[in-house]
């Protein structure tokens, strides 16, 4: 069975390397090179991308999609996508899933990979829906994790879940790399002995178990795995495509895919990425800290990150420490965003203000109090009833808690539009749906669409250190030099070495200047 091969280069890829950073403007020229390799599929919308399009680069990221559909219009082009929370930090209405969905297919996007932060399998169904409804690819994800609370039968039950939800493909989604190579193997082994659908995997490289990790899927029955172009690879990203597609060549799994044509988009990216050396993180090789305290490699970084701000960069032991514990005390919550930011931002509060839960987090507690979803076991109780206050917990689908909300954001927006004099783009629900999504952030682009100045500035690719000249020989002569206030007289040959050297006497000629190392003043007569 040939194996798809989808490629994260255009999304997950640098996301996970340099902090979401890539433009536009490096993705399209080699835009055509990518689409005719004959990936399954291109990685280039979701994630994080959105956020950073409007929050740092000041490009619109409909525009990107059109873009990138234009460039490529023979690959099916791929996002990730939250489930009910879209692109976004908070649960929405379902009238904006299904809105966001539309335009986006509209806009270009072919298929969908749902997933939910909880796997709560009710956060997915509205927007999987959506998907089928509009004719695109819907891909339900089940968020790999591991506890005391989830097994084998964890992970089948929920993707009975999805394929009753309905959905065209499964995704195991991988994203700290704790997924092994026998385990990996076990699973897929499972789902597809009590399933018919098309299985894919997904492995972050951090713990350096990913390569062994898709091998063994391909063996047990996967049917497709992402990849990222080598140049594009590793530390915090993902397995290399050129190694998977040799290591594939000549068996029944052979890719069919041209390493030739992949070397050279390798060479392009290994350029380009030279250009975004500032964003690039500090791991170099594998972080085996992974795989004690299950935390995802960006959430790593940002936890240095916050705690070098606080002046207590010496607590990351303890902090990494007592994630495993919040993250217990949560319910065995899988670490995805946006719980990871949540479980890695409480463990820094439990650590610094050295009283665990002495100042408990607005997302923790919606956590504890079911405003996220489902948890896979019970939070701690006493957690629980200390932030609803005698209230009772959510215990229905969060989202049926919403009304309605697209008209009127709609108005809102046109509203503020009006009043600022900003002009909306020709589709206006876009506009919409980027306020909707980031209220404060989506505004300030709108308003700043057109003025590269209010955001970061192109990155250039690291100048070369110039080439210290070589200095000339001291030329020949007799110098009079001073060392720890001595003065010598030293005779300097052609080519620079020393052939005599004499303490001066006070008769000697007057010294000059100190002269600095290698060089003297030269007697004046």
């Amino acid at each position: 069975m040939t194996i798809a091969i989808t490629d994260v280069v255009l999304r997950d890829a640098h996301q996970s390397l340099f902090a979401t950073r890539l433009r536009l403007d490096d993705m399209l020229p080699i835009a055509a090179a990518l689409d005719d390799v004959g990936y399954g599929s291109l990685e280039c919308w979701g994630g994080a991308t959105f956020d950073a399009c409007i929050r740092f680069l000041g490009e619109d990221p409909w525009v990107r999609l059109r873009e990138l559909k234009k460039a490529m219009p023979k690959t099916p082009l791929q996002m990730l996508l939250r489930g009910q929370n879209l692109l976004g930090y908070r649960h929405y209405a379902d009238d904006v899933v299904e809105r966001f969905v539309e335009r986006a297919v509209k806009n270009g996007m072919d298929v969908f990979r749902v997933f939910d932060a909880m796997n709560d399998p009710r956060n997915m169904k509205a927007a999987l829906q959506a998907v089928r409804s509009h004719g695109a690819h819907a891909q339900g994800t089940l968020s790999y994790t591991t506890s005391p609370a989830h097994t084998q039968q964890t992970w089948l039950d929920l993707t009975e879940q999805l394929l009753e939800t309905g959905v065209d493909s499964i995704a195991i989604k991988d994203m700290s790399g704790i997924l092994t190579p026998m385990a990996a193997y076990e699973l897929v082994s499972e789902i597809k002995k009590r399933f018919e659908v098309r299985l894919h995997l997904h492995c972050h490289a951090t713990t350096g178990m990913a390569e062994m990790a898709l091998l063994k899927a391909i063996e047990a029955g996967v049917d497709g795995v992402d990849t990222a172009i080598s140049s594009m690879s590793a530390t915090y990203g993902h397995p290399a495509t050129e190694a998977l597609v040799a290591t594939l060549a000549g068996t029944e799994h052979d890719t069919g895919l041209d390493i030739l044509k992949l070397e050279n988009i390798a060479a392009y990216f290994r350029e380009v990425r030279k250009k975004y050396h500032a964003f690039e993180g500090q791991l170099k090789g594998y972080d085996s800290r992974i795989l004690v305290a299950q935390v995802p490699g960006g959430m790593l970084t940002n936890l240095e990150s916050q705690l070098k701000q606080q002046n207590a960069a010496d607590k990351l032991d303890q902090v990494l420490a007592e994630i495993p514990r919040v993250r217990e005390d949560l319910g065995f919550i899988p670490l995805v965003t946006p719980t990871s930011q949540i479980v890695g931002t409480q463990a820094v509060l439990n650590v610094l203000t050295g009283e665990r839960y002495k100042t408990i987090a607005k997302e923790t507690a919606g956590i504890l109090k079911g405003e996220y979803g489902h948890t896979p076991v019970p939070v701690n109780a006493a957690l629980q009833a200390r932030v609803l206050e005698g209230g009772a917990p959510v215990t229905c689908r969060p989202a049926d808690l919403l009304k309605p909300e697209l008209a009127e954001l709609e108005a809102d927006v046109k509203r503020q539009a009006q009043e600022k004099g900003i002009q909306l783009a020709g589709n206006a629900i876009d506009d919409v749906l980027t306020v909707a999504l980031f209220p404060q952030i989506g505004l300030k682009f709108l308003e700043n669409r057109h003025n590269p100045a209010a955001f970061e500035p192109v990155p250039q690719a690291e100048a070369a250190q110039p080439v210290a000249k070589a200095e000339k020989p001291a030329a020949s002569g007799i110098y009079t030099v001073e060392v720890e206030g001595k003065a010598f007289v030293v005779k300097v040959s052609d080519g620079g070495d020393i052939s005599q050297l004499t303490a001066a006497t006070p008769s000697s000629a007057p010294v000059q200047a100190a002269a600095p190392a290698g060089a003297g003043t030269p007697v004046t007569a």
